[in-house]
């Protein structure tokens, strides 16, 4: 069985001994109504681990530009 997390986005990320640490935040209301991040989650991994993610996240974006879901910036 797999666990899902729902994360806002990513808060810290930290190298350190050769590891890479994501942590995964989320939106928590605060009484002055304002949002705040906390951490839910934090993501441990190898830096080759890291690299290929990051290779895996970047064809993502690439097949949402092509679904015409994203838009690239027009470079300045």
């Amino acid at each position: 069985m797999t666990a899902e997390v729902f994360a806002d986005g990513v808060g810290r990320v930290d190298f350190s001994g050769g590891i890479v640490r994501i942590e995964l935040v989320s939106l928590e209301p605060t009484e002055e109504g304002q949002g705040r991040l906390e951490v839910r989650q934090r993501v441990v991994m190898p830096v080759d681990g890291f690299l290929k993610s990051l290779t895996t996240m970047g064809d993502l974006v690439n097949k949402l530009v092509d679904a015409g879901v994203l838009r690239r910036n027009d470079p300045v």
